[in-house]
């Protein structure tokens, strides 16, 4: 499903959030950036925007990204050689549920708009631990649904009836845009994504709310035991 709307995926993005998804990535790796991590790893990488972002901000910073999509991978690959960055960020064509890198590897991970779509969510967030070094960050930034009434409801049109049209008539997948938006009805989110964080052997997790609970920023750290 994620090769074939590759082409089109960037454009969509953007289209379908109204640009905000730009805002919601560069406060992710801002707060990242605070913590000084020389090597990074971007689970569910895309085409590789969280990662170029990363490495712009900091020169100093290696980003280490990977996919279960070759077609996300290969334009992400062409983004970042474009960037002139491909000396510090290298995409590996992988899934999160089996992270080809040795345990303690990584100063910190990111994960965007992709923890919902693990096929198994629970091993996915305990291979992104194990390759943790311990006491490091992990930062999730994910799709969420508001809360109140009407933005819940206008927000549950949207994604029910509106974007699954938009999205299939841009990219030519329908079904594609009719899974993203029940992925994230779906998903647990908030005190229950923090308490299976905890689970898979993260602590101090914080929750951070965007634009109306739309989206939604989790920072954990991995645990010394």
């Amino acid at each position: 499903m994620f090769n074939s709307i590759a082409p089109r995926y960037d454009l969509l993005n953007h289209l379908l959030s109204l640009g905000i998804d730009r805002v919601w990535r560069r406060r992710l790796v801002k707060r990242l950036l605070a913590i000084n991590p020389g090597l990074v790893l971007d689970v569910a990488t895309g085409t590789a925007d969280l990662a170029i972002g990363l490495a712009k901000n900091n020169d100093r910073v290696r980003v280490v990204g990977i996919d279960i999509s070759e077609s996300m991978i290969g334009i992400g690959k062409e983004k970042v050689t474009k960037r002139k960055l491909a000396q510090r960020i290298d995409l590996v064509h992988a899934s999160a549920l089996r992270i080809p890198f040795p345990d303690n590897h990584f100063d910190a991970a990111m994960v965007a708009f992709g923890v919902r779509n693990f096929e198994d969510l629970m091993t996915g967030l305990k291979e992104i631990c194990r390759v943790l070094k311990p006491g490091s960050e992990l930062g999730v930034l994910e799709f969420s649904m508001p809360k109140g009434w009407p933005l819940n409801a206008l927000y549950r049109f949207y994604f029910r009836k509106l974007l699954p049209r938009v999205g299939g008539l841009i990219s030519g997948n329908s079904d594609a845009y009719s899974y993203l938006p029940e992925s994230v009805v779906t998903f647990p989110e908030g005190d229950s994504f923090a308490a299976i964080l905890l689970q898979c052997g993260f602590k101090n997790v914080e929750i951070k709310k965007q634009t109306f609970g739309v989206a939604t920023i989790y920072l954990a750290q991995k645990g010394f035991q």
